[in-house]
């Protein structure tokens, strides 16, 4: 039988994890701070210590697994790199937990136990952007999850695919984040966004005088993200010239800038993502087949938001306390036949609609939010 240790502040939170641990056959401690963890540990050889983030956990050379209600990706990073096994956000989602714990469980070479309250400084070459949870508790969500749990820590490359608005670069930022890399650089790029004629100079960089506009030598988002993560968000808006030069990197992992003759070594993990059918392009001409094929050794896709309506109500919730922190206002509550009313709606912007919807209705209705302000305003 497994032993575990739970470290959390909360009488509560340390109440219902060792309820449920027993249940599922556990053999569960709980201790509040770090004096009773060092004397539970002295006296029973842990297997595991899931533990709150703020809280000091003592060096007993077991595997970690943080917990906290600061779901972003600082955090998530920051606790990685001081020794925890895992993360997850709180509240608990106990299938998420159960899981962790037997993975870390069937590989249990333990990593330093040092987490700390103060948060780990950053590398200064690390650049985690704070990022929102991955909210929902529907099928589809949690198949996500589970694939990023499983895709993170090997190096292979990731095409993401999905819907506009329907988070795909939050679940790049997880898969870094998740990953070994996860103290390097985060980088990334909007291939649509950026012409043509342009985008091989911020991909691979440009020496003074390349072009009429290069007054100085300029590194490119490859030798950015060198050592760490480089997404190229829209990758199917991507010129064919481009995609030559982005398969040749893939290739032999090497650049060379515009104008420069010298091949720089890059040690980059590419994601990728796409709102198009990738096959299509290829169809088309658009896209090169031999590309795709480096790119998509795992293709993850992100559902739309109507394939999982019964996340919408989480969402709303979630997007209501961000936006009234945003506001420096109080939460405003919304009814029941509101948020019924919401599901109903088709979401063809998925879940970057749902936030602006959900802002629209925080500043133009009354003290709730209620079925009429989603009928008057949505």
């Amino acid at each position: 039988m497994a032993k575990v240790l739970i470290l959390d502040r909360s009488k509560s939170v340390r109440n219902v994890l060792r309820e449920r641990l027993e249940y599922e056959g556990f053999s569960a401690e709980a201790a509040e701070d770090e004096v009773q963890a060092s004397e539970l540990c002295g006296r029973i050889p842990f297997d595991v210590i899931i533990s709150d983030t703020a809280c000091r956990v003592p060096d007993a050379g077991v595997p970690v697994i943080a917990l906290s209600s600061d779901p972003s990706i600082d955090t998530a990073v920051a606790a990685v790199r001081s020794g925890a096994r895992d993360f997850l956000p709180k509240p608990v989602d106990m299938n998420r937990l159960l899981q962790s714990l037997h993975r870390t469980l069937d590989h249990p070479d333990p990593a330093p136990a040092t987490l700390s309250p103060t948060p780990a400084r950053r590398s200064r070459r690390a650049h985690p952007a704070r990022a929102e949870a991955i909210i929902g508790l529907s099928p589809e969500i949690e198949h996500v999850r589970q694939l990023i749990d499983k895709v993170a820590p090997c190096e292979a490359r990731v095409l993401i695919t999905g819907e506009n608005g329907t988070g795909k670069e939050l679940v790049a930022r997880w898969l870094h984040a998740k990953s070994a890399r996860a103290g390097a650089p985060f980088v990334e790029v909007n291939c649509a966004a950026i012409p043509s004629e342009l985008i091989e100079s911020e991909l691979f960089g440009h020496e003074r005088g390349a072009f009429t506009s290069a007054v100085k030598q300029r590194k490119g988002k490859f030798e950015q993200a060198d050592g760490g993560t480089l997404f190229m968000d829209e990758i199917g808006d991507m010129s064919l010239a481009a995609q030559a030069k982005v398969l040749r990197a893939l290739q032999e992992s090497r650049i060379s800038r515009v104008g420069g003759d010298k091949e720089i070594e890059v040690d980059v993990r590419v994601l990728a993502a796409t709102n198009k059918d990738l096959r299509e392009e290829i169809r088309k001409g658009n896209f090169r087949e031999d590309l795709y094929h480096r790119l998509a050794v795992i293709v993850l896709r992100v559902p739309a938001l109507r394939e999982h309506p019964d996340d919408i109500p989480a969402l709303v919730e979630h997007f209501i306390h961000t936006i009234a922190a945003e506001y420096g206002t109080p939460p405003k509550p919304i009814d029941a036949e509101a948020l019924a009313a919401l599901r109903q709606m088709p979401w063809t912007g998925n879940i970057r609609e749902l936030r602006n919807v959900v802002e629209r209705l925080i500043v133009l209705s009354a003290e709730t939010i209620t079925a009429e302000d989603v009928r008057l305003y949505c």
